[in-house]
């Protein structure tokens, strides 16, 4: 494919499944224009159903512990879901997922915006051996969704949690206006356990024992029986990070990060790094585009940003041997891995057809009715 960037946005050929019109704009942005149509609420109809989900939820959480549950990670979308469910009077439990890759400044932020705004904050740490091997093998797998163990353990993290305490929602900080973006041909869906589990199996060496996972009929029973939703809050007003990271600096004494998820030392060395050097993906551009097709960011800043180096020299030494300390990987073997031809996740283990040929039917039903949109 002859090299091409988007005339809207700055999405290009990087992404090998894009398409362009006869203006040269992409076919993410035109998703992103018909996305916006359905899931942004940002008037009074949206504030009405706003209101009365909140209502709902209320009554669903009364002479229960907590009415919704949310995932806290100490980055921008996650502090304003904590506010908002705040503001609008919800009684939640956080839960943090630690991965053994938290930062400090991340665990600041989260303990200080939790206890300002008194929510109950539960954190789960991982047996990092078990992290740690499973982490592994999807990086000698060859694979570029090497942060879908991460996902798919918070998913199946908060499922759990909402069921033991009776909980129905699930408020998430995803959101289309900072998230609109993303080419599905970089990464692979997390919730599929068989693939993640048939990796491990392939390239693994210690047996999972306490990793948080769920497959298809965990998805139905928490879906179906249980009754538990997704509900994106922040698409019910706009959502802009820049004022958001400024109320936060100043409520919460809140430090922010220099890119989207570095919150994480490795998700920071990921994307910085590896994504870009091996599989040739850059993801500011998904996320710097996003913020075009939102209005919160012109396309001519967005390419300055890209035009920025993605890690300063030291810090990609001092972080480099930080990971592969932590590993317990030689640079030697760390660089011949980086080296070797990427892989496809097909080339492995996975319910792929599953999802492609139910999404549209049980899975996508499954989707629309965790997401509280049965249609």
């Amino acid at each position: 494919m002859k090299y091409q960037v988007c005339s809207r946005c700055i999405m290009d050929t990087s992404d090998p499944e894009i398409k362009f019109d006869s203006a040269g704009v992409c076919n993410h942005c035109h998703r992103y224009d018909e996305r916006a149509l359905v899931e942004l609420k940002h008037g009074p109809q949206g504030q009405k159903e706003l209101a009365d989900l909140v209502e709902t939820i209320k009554a669903d959480g009364k002479d229960k512990s907590y009415d919704c549950v949310i995932g806290v990670s100490g980055g921008v979308d996650s502090t304003m879901v904590a506010y908002k469910v705040k503001q609008m009077g919800l009684r939640p439990l956080a839960i943090h997922f630690d991965n053994g890759w938290n930062s400090e400044l991340a665990v600041s932020n989260i303990e200080k915006t939790m206890k300002k705004l008194g929510i109950d904050l539960y954190t789960y740490v991982i047996d990092w051996n078990e992290f740690r091997d499973i982490q592994l093998s999807f990086i000698r797998a060859g694979v570029a969704n090497i942060e879908a163990p991460t996902d798919h353990a918070i998913g199946a993290l908060l499922y759990k949690m909402a069921s033991k305490y009776g909980v129905k929602y699930l408020i998430s900080g995803g959101n289309l206006e900072t998230e609109g973006v993303m080419p599905s041909s970089w990464l692979y869906d997390n919730k599929d356990w068989k693939h993640i589990k048939g990796l491990h199996r392939i390239f693994g060496k210690v047996k999972l024992k306490t990793f948080p996972h769920y497959g298809l009929l965990h998805m139905v029973y928490f879906v179906f029986f249980r009754g538990i939703k997704f509900v994106k809050v922040l698409n019910y007003a706009p959502y802009n990070k820049n004022e958001a990271m400024e109320l936060f600096r100043r409520e919460f004494d809140w430090v922010p990060y220099a890119g989207k998820h570095y919150e994480s030392i490795f998700t920071k060395f990921y994307q910085a790094y590896i994504l870009p050097k091996k599989f040739g993906y850059d993801k500011r551009r998904p996320h710097l585009s996003s913020l075009i097709l939102s209005g919160q960011m012109t396309r001519d800043e967005a390419l300055k940003e890209l035009a920025m180096p993605l890690y300063r020299a030291d810090e990609l030494v001092r972080d480099k041997e930080y990971v592969l300390k932590k590993f317990g990987l030689s640079e030697m073997e760390f660089d011949r891995i980086m080296s070797e031809k990427p892989k496809s996740y097909k080339e492995y283990p996975s319910n792929r057809r599953i999802f492609e040929n139910l999404n549209k039917g049980f899975l996508g039903m499954i989707k629309r009715f965790a997401a509280g949109q049965r249609k």
